[in-house]
């Protein structure tokens, strides 16, 4: 597949409120959470290391450049962060070969925000091979375009990756939703200065003003997710 940053429709989205809907893919979209950390602990393992169950909290939903820099400091390892990098890319792509399980309710807010016609875009700190995988499962027609970790200078928890994601629908970042799993990627959206609605994965995070917490997908709708907006003029 080729680059997911193609040339979109920039012009300003319409009318007031809800501009835009931007989805983080692993732990929101996706159950991939657990491949991931699988695909460390077996990396590391392999290496004569075993990571311990308090840092899977503390490297969920970041770049891997600071989740590795992260399992490299507690673990002493010799391994390089690329050598790393490289070992944990390659066996989670082997891991999710034969697709991911989507998280409930993630298909049917997919179906729902594409027949309200909100522009929808998949912005992740993974790297594009990866995203470019899940999309089987996910169905790239489901977004106007996927961001990648790997192509933009700054990710997650940077403000960046959702700026870039609003300016190429044409929409107002405070018109913008995000959907995020991690008080990485929750960092990342109220930074760029859009409404999030978190649904924890792994890391426990707390409702706060501008910035709704739901348990599932599952409780998510397009007028749901207008009526965060309402009140944007």
């Amino acid at each position: 597949m080729t680059s997911s940053i193609p040339a979109v429709d920039t012009r300003p989205a319409q009318g007031r409120g809800l501009q835009a809907v931007l989805l983080d893919m692993d732990g929101t979209l996706v159950d991939t959470e657990d491949i991931w950390w699988a695909a460390e602990v077996e990396v590391f393992a392999a290496l004569g290391h075993v990571l311990a169950a308090e840092d899977r909290a503390i490297v969920v939903g970041g770049p891997m450049t600071r989740s590795l820099g992260h399992l490299m400091a507690v673990t002493g390892t010799d391994a390089t962060l690329l050598e790393l990098s490289a070992a944990i890319n390659a066996r989670f792509v082997q891991l999710i070969a034969r697709g991911v399980p989507l998280m409930p309710g993630a298909r049917r807010l997919l179906t729902e925000l594409a027949a309200y016609q909100v522009p929808t875009a998949l912005v992740s700190a993974s790297h594009r091979h990866i995203i470019d995988s899940v999309l089987h499962s996910l169905g790239a027609e489901n977004f106007a375009f996927t961001l990648a970790g790997d192509e933009i200078a700054r990710t997650k928890p940077f403000p960046d990756p959702y700026l870039l994601a609003a300016a190429r629908l044409g929409a107002d970042p405070a018109r913008c939703v995000v959907v995020e799993d991690t008080p990485t990627g929750v960092a990342a959206a109220e930074a760029a200065g859009c409404h999030v609605v978190a649904v924890p994965s792994i890391a426990p995070i707390e409702a706060a003003p501008g910035r709704t917490v739901v348990s599932s997908l599952e409780q998510l709708s397009v007028p749901f997710l207008r009526s965060l907006n309402a009140s944007v003029h």
